[in-house]
């Protein structure tokens, strides 16, 4: 995984990244070309390339099978923010731990080990995404509309969905590494399951860290309130369970920063993201409890009018 990682920070740290580059090299991981890599390109008022991966599982929706999709979406704005800071900046986070777990489970594929479910990996690539304001740190922004953007990301096959962004740009979840946060479905914020618990555990080697969700957290971007950042807008357009996996400091980072990558840590968060991948397609992983889900319908209703749908 480090080696992908390495591999993902030369290739998106420069004017000219772009997705053909990033798809060309995922591609020749995957020798018996079984898995769809495409790029889409989205303009308006910039420009930015959506990588879309789909990685096969042997008893997944493309095989005929049952088994349930993982959506895998890298959230951010950009990788860079040009000409306003040049190099990578910290929201970069998000694309480099998607693509990175794409270029895993595609050397796993070429291999022989292919997991039981399909996997949709989502994220974008734009150098020259414009920075915004935002307490306590600028964020940089998407170069194009956010909502078509996100719901470009987000497809309806997905059964539950993986939402990595980087969130070093807060005064609440203040650790080294990455986090995760309980399961937001239908404008219900859950508590982390047991098994979801036990592969962060595992693969960071210490008591999980959960990020906090407040109520304004979840809902539609754009309606005035503050947002710890776009974590949970997947969960504004899917009714699959969303849990974020953030990108964490001991410090506030904007997300514009520069010189601020932590490979070792990104490798971390991408593990994670390939063991939960694993455990959910074979059965072994929930997201959320569905009783308890269940039984909070039943005694206060709906809440997706949170979500704006």
């Amino acid at each position: 995984m480090l080696k992908h990682i390495l591999d993902l920070v030369e290739l998106l740290d420069g004017p000219d990244a772009g997705g053909a580059a990033v798809a060309s090299w995922l591609r020749a991981k995957d020798p018996c070309g079984e898995t769809v890599v495409d790029i889409a390109g989205l303009d308006g008022p910039g420009h930015t390339d959506l990588v879309r991966v789909a990685v096969p599982g042997t008893k997944g929706r493309r095989a005929g099978g049952s088994r349930p999709t993982l959506g895998v979406i890298g959230r951010l704005g950009g990788v860079g923010s040009r000409p306003d800071r040049l190099g990578l900046v910290s929201d970069a986070d998000g694309a480099i731990v998607a693509l990175a777990v794409a270029a895993e489970l595609l050397r796993m594929s070429g291999r022989g080990d292919r997991l039981p479910g399909d996997v949709l990996i989502r994220t974008h690539i734009s150098p020259s995404s414009p920075m915004i304001p935002h307490e306590p740190a600028p964020f940089i922004d998407s170069p194009v509309d956010r909502d078509r953007l996100a719901r470009a990301e987000v497809d309806a096959e997905m059964a539950a969905i993986l939402s990595i962004d980087s969130t070093r740009a807060n005064r609440i979840a203040k650790r080294d590494g990455f986090g995760i946060t309980g399961a937001v479905k239908d404008g219900f914020i859950l508590r982390p399951t047991p098994q979801v618990l036990d592969v962060y555990e595992r693969v960071a080697g210490r008591p999980a860290v959960v990020l906090p969700l407040f109520t304004q957290d979840i809902t539609p971007p754009g309606n005035g309130l503050h947002h710890i950042n776009s974590i949970m807008q997947p969960a504004t357009l899917s009714d699959a369970p969303v849990i974020g996996v953030p990108l964490l400091s001991p410090v506030v980072v904007a997300g514009a920063a520069t010189g601020v990558l932590h490979e070792q840590e990104l490798v971390t968060a991408a593990r994670f993201v390939l063991e939960v991948a694993k455990d959910f397609t074979a059965g072994r992983l929930s997201f959320y409890e569905e009783a308890e889900f269940r039984r909070l319908v039943e005694l206060y209703g709906s809440m997706k009018h949170l979500l704006g749908r």
